[in-house]
């Protein structure tokens, strides 16, 4: 494998990861309401649920499952419900910090579920596979994979910081609040897109059946 292909591959997986999306986003709530360790160990499952997924569909899963009706769409409307209940515990969120907040706080299982879920995460594994592999080559997924973990983990800890960072100007309940309920009209505007993704792929599939 040509070294020369090891900086474009990271640099995908650098803005694959970093650039906002639902994950990122609950690392930045994490950051601003929970300890460090805390968002640190969503941060960890979610980037362990990650690299599953790659290797996953690095090994024909993506494939497999095309041949199931629908799959599709019914990741995209699972992915759509796992975000709405998210918001919804942000919405209801009272801004308070508490024993019992922490005991809800996102972990390490959450964080992996979030990755099966995300329909970013899917294209990422699937565009980045499909540009820089051959298909079936173990050894460039695995180069891949390898490149991915720990850039996935410092670009996610990037915003666990960077909540972490604003929650010195946010200590007063009001304020978290309103952190609160941006980042949840956030992940609403992250349902619509999918949503509306949805409803265009069946427009374009009603057209032309074909």
């Amino acid at each position: 494998m040509s070294f020369a292909l090891l900086l474009p591959m990271a640099a995908f997986a650098l803005a694959a990861s970093i650039s906002p999306g639902p994950v990122n986003l609950i690392c930045l709530s994490s950051g601003t309401r929970y300890p460090l360790r805390q968002g640190l160990w969503f941060v960890s499952g979610a980037t362990l649920g990650f690299i599953a997924l790659f290797l996953a569909i690095g090994l024909g899963l993506h494939s497999a499952l095309a041949w199931i009706p629908g799959f599709d769409r019914l990741l995209t409307w699972a992915g759509i419900a796992f975000l709405l209940y998210l918001s919804y515990h942000l919405v209801t969120d009272d801004g308070k910090i508490s024993d019992k907040a922490l005991e809800n706080a996102p972990g390490f299982w959450t964080g992996a579920a979030m990755q099966w879920l995300n329909p970013k995460a899917w294209f990422a594994s699937a565009s980045g596979i499909g540009a820089y592999t051959s298909g079936g080559d173990l050894t460039q997924l695995a180069v891949f994979s390898s490149l991915y973990l720990p850039i996935c983990w410092l670009s996610l800890s990037t915003w666990v910081l960077a909540g972490r960072f604003l929650r010195q100007y946010v200590q007063r309940t009001s304020l978290l609040r309103t952190v609160n309920l941006a980042l949840a009209a956030l992940l609403l505007a992250s349902c619509l897109y999918l949503i509306l993704g949805q409803n265009a792929v069946l427009v374009v599939g009603y057209i032309d059946p074909a």
